[in-house]
């Protein structure tokens, strides 16, 4: 994708963004690279200042459809000195035994991003562009839709003022008070599913000179069936891991009360974690819980002057690392949308961006959650990790036919998630009717298993 070149302010179209977060921040850059003067209001203090406050900060997996996006306005080689390439997952069983999958072909990679440090580095950048203003602590009291009027509080000082504005994009986040506005107007539509997990962070801490105790550029797994715990790498080499735990029940949050509740606990079921997590006992009581919640709503517009987008718009689970980069596609999809109908349709613009995302983000909500119960326990199942190894030889032998449904949405940022949800779909049903007749790799080269393949590919393209 072209980068956008700078361009001129135009004064007469002041632009609003409610939330400096990575939607936000992002959105500010592209907005005034189209010559927009640009204002944020932020409800948290300066992150840069205070340090990442409230919401997750579970890292991040950065992929092909957020590379797009930090493309768009030339920022990504700015974003690469923050991240950490990961070409594979890596499975630690009870025992502490390995398997491996890759994420895609050779070289083909998602990348660790810790939220705080990527946050920060876009608005640097931000700030940096003609036409940006930043104001952090400012809260939404009240937003006035038909007056175009922000009311906002300062944090620090409790002095409540007003803001006009033409046009105010909401990326503030699950809990948007933007959306809460666009919420009481007529026939919108809004839910949220909470799941019976919430996840804990904890840190597998670095080696001696700051090396990395597990393989660097990998996501570690420990799939316990109905749990999991996660591991991503940081820059310092520490791991940044998060544990997807019940709330209630006999293995849950509830049931771990004590210092030594949580050692056992971990001992037992983490054992090769534990040597390596030394403030584990601390940090399990001194961090918060998280929750884990997905967020539909629509419309995301209200007539030509407020849009929803990132997580205000459509918050997922964090299980397939789609969530900011479906929210960065946003940007990009918005910013084609200007490039297509014109700086002054934004009726049309608001009306064609919501239309063609929403089936979108609606069908990567429903991924996420599919992928949960992959996470969680399919990966430790030695007959999914075979059925990976036949859909990767159909792959090699039918290539641009059969595309993994990993690669489709993580991968192929011009496959629309929708499409990728299908496409996985009808491939799920092929290899039910693939998998009985397979009881090693070498059955994949039986004939009776090579004319299904190709009579079931025929059918379903």
């Amino acid at each position: 994708m072209a980068i956008i070149p700078s361009a001129p302010a135009s004064a007469d179209e002041p632009l609003a963004i409610m939330g400096a977060g990575l939607v936000g921040s992002l959105l500010a850059l592209y907005l005034a690279r189209r010559g927009h003067p640009v204002q944020v209001f932020e409800r948290l203090p300066d992150p840069r200042q205070q340090g990442l406050l409230g919401g997750r900060s579970i890292n991040l997996a950065l992929s092909d459809r957020g590379w797009r996006a930090l493309a768009g306005v030339g920022v990504a080689d700015d974003i690469r000195q923050v991240g950490i390439p990961m070409y594979r997952r890596v499975m630690h069983d009870g025992q502490g035994q390995l398997t491996f999958q890759p994420y895609g072909q050779e070289n083909q990679a998602i990348y660790s991003i810790n939220r705080g440090n990527l946050n920060c580095t876009l608005l640097d950048l931000a700030e940096q562009e003609p036409g940006v203003q930043i104001t952090f602590g400012q809260k939404l009291l009240q937003l006035d839709l038909p007056g175009r009027r922000l009311h906002l509080q300062d944090v620090a000082t409790g002095h409540a003022h007003d803001v006009a504005y033409q046009r105010l994009f909401g990326a503030d986040g699950a809990f948007s008070a933007v959306r809460g506005a666009l919420q009481r107007t007529d026939r919108t539509d809004y839910s949220q599913q909470y799941l019976e997990y919430g996840y804990k962070e904890l840190t597998i801490a670095a080696g001696e000179g700051g090396s990395w105790q597990l393989e660097k550029n990998a996501l570690h797994i420990w799939p316990r069936g109905n749990f999991l715990m996660i591991a991503l790498p940081n820059l310092d080499g520490s791991f940044n891991a998060t544990l997807f735990f019940p709330y209630e029940g006999d293995k849950s949050f509830a049931a771990l009360q004590t210092p030594a509740d949580v050692t056992t606990f971990f001992t037992t079921v983490f054992p090769d974690a534990v040597p390596l997590m030394p403030q584990l006992t601390e940090e399990f009581f001194d961090h918060p819980t998280g929750s884990l919640v997905t967020i539909r709503c629509f419309p995301w517009a209200y007539r030509d002057s407020v849009l929803l987008l990132g997580d205000a718009a459509h918050a997922i689970v964090p299980f397939y690392g789609q969530g900011m980069n479906a929210g960065f596609e946003d940007c990009t999809v918005l910013n084609q949308l200007l490039d297509q109908l014109g700086e002054d349709n934004w009726p049309t613009v608001m009306k064609a961006f919501e239309t063609q995302r929403k089936p979108n983000t609606d069908a990567m909500a429903d991924l996420a959650l599919y992928n949960f119960v992959e996470m969680r326990d399919r990966v430790a199942d030695p007959r999914f990790l075979l059925q990976k190894k036949i859909e990767s030889k159909i792959a090699a032998q039918y290539p641009g036919q059969w595309v993994p449904l990993y690669s489709r949405v993580t991968f192929s940022p011009d496959t629309s998630y929708a499409e990728a949800w299908a496409a996985g779909q009808r491939q799920e049903a092929i290899m039910a009717r693939v998998m009985p007749l397979i009881q090693n790799e070498l059955d994949f080269d039986k004939p009776e298993v090579q004319s299904l393949v190709a009579q079931a590919l025929a059918s379903a393209y």
